[in-house]
């Protein structure tokens, strides 16, 4: 499964030659489903190039945009490994696709950039999350959402294990490895030690463990880099505090799993690390709700499009409320920060909350992406301003 940070948002969010084709869709993991998964994307492709044509191009240029696409039509590899969601990017001579755990709707949209809003719920504070499995051999990472949770492959990323973190150490270091060694359980072995005390043993293998997980740290730092969705970290009690100790990730949720990761299964991991994910989402989510109510008398706070925009290119947005499944269309003129509506989409529009979701991510802000009725109020769009 490919992973989708800011730094991918800022490659689809550049000047890209036209015309710019967008396709999401929803994608199985297993059953009978995973057969269809081909059959509907050829049709969406075939509705891709209808639409092309329908707004000028020529059959050859349509055709020759897609071409990449339609060679995944045969890939069985491809079809039988999907997460729950596909989204294909193409233009002339570039092609983008990420398989990703969220349930798109079926889309389609050619226009003179990439339309990048059904990912926004990826990139946001409530779209998905990672877990590391903490472990004396094999630690693992998985990219999870509400809907599923999948492995990354970390070998070459991080040491397999303990032993090979602590290879190279000094000569006088690796033999009280070997003759003391921290059980990674949680309790420490205290029959073969003969010349140290206990205390002094255990604390110098639980800097053994602290030198391995930073070794951890800095391979996920690397991985994810560009980052900003939470890691919750899971592994029997007496890890969980080395492991924060050895952090740089900046999004790591205080609260772990403190159990044996090794006795779970992926769909009980998933289940323990969403109803992590899911008190403290809502814990900041009404927070941020607070927040905006409080600052709306004050001028911190907005629910005009026309504003909105402009504000999210000038680094102005703190905090973004917008709405799933809805488009606003129109246009926007950076050099002169004006912003035009229109009721239906029209030649050179583009969704505008869309922009603004983007554009706000772009300058580090946090966006929540909402279904109506969850929003802060009746409007589609809403934003606190930093100043």
């Amino acid at each position: 499964m490919e992973l989708l940070n800011i730094d991918e948002l800022k490659r689809l969010m550049e000047k890209h030659e036209e015309p710019c084709v967008s396709i999401f869709m929803p994608t199985h993991r297993r059953g009978k489903e995973v057969e269809q998964d081909p059959i509907r994307f050829k049709n969406l492709l075939h509705r891709t190039f209808k639409t092309i044509v329908d707004q000028g191009f020529r059959s050859s240029e349509a055709k020759g945009l897609l071409e990449p696409a339609e060679g995944l039509l045969n890939d069985h590899y491809f079809w039988q490994h999907q997460s729950d969601g596909l989204a294909v990017f193409l233009a002339p001579q570039e092609f983008y696709f990420y398989r990703l755990p969220a349930q798109f709707e079926e889309l389609v949209l050619v226009s003179h950039r990439f339309h990048i809003k059904p990912l926004i719920p990826l990139l946001s504070i409530n779209g998905r999350f990672f877990v590391l499995t903490l472990s004396q051999r094999y630690p693992r990472l998985f990219h999870g959402s509400r809907y599923s949770i999948s492995e990354i492959e970390l070998k070459g990323i991080i040491p397999q294990s303990i032993e090979e973190a602590l290879k190279f150490d000094e000569p006088e270091t690796q033999s009280q490895f070997r003759t003391g060694r921290a059980d990674i359980g949680g309790r420490i072995r205290t029959s073969v030690f003969h010349s140290h005390g206990i205390d002094i043993e255990a604390d110098r293998h639980k800097k053994d463990i602290l030198r391995y997980f930073q070794m951890i740290d800095k391979g996920i730092h690397t991985l994810m880099r560009g980052e900003h969705a939470h890691l919750i970290i899971a592994g029997v009690e007496y890890l969980l505090p080395i492991y924060k100790e050895a952090n740089s990730y900046p999004y790591l949720i205080d609260e772990g799993i403190p159990e044996n990761p090794e006795q779970m299964s992926a769909d009980e991991l998933h289940q323990r690390a969403w109803t992590v994910i899911q008190t403290y989402l809502q814990n900041t989510q009404q927070s941020a709700f607070s927040q905006y109510r409080q600052l709306a008398h004050v001028g911190r706070t907005s629910h005009d499009i026309r504003e909105i925009v402009p504000a999210s290119y000038n680094d102005r947005i703190d905090t973004l409320f917008v709405t799933l499944g809805l488009q606003e269309w129109g246009v926007f003129d950076p050099e002169m920060g004006e912003v035009i509506t229109h009721w239906s989409m029209e030649p050179g529009d583009e969704d505008l909350m869309d922009l603004a979701a983007a554009q706000t991510l772009l300058h580090r802000g946090t966006v929540y992406a909402l279904r109506p009725e969850h929003m802060p109020d009746p409007h589609p769009i809403a934003a606190i301003f930093r100043f």
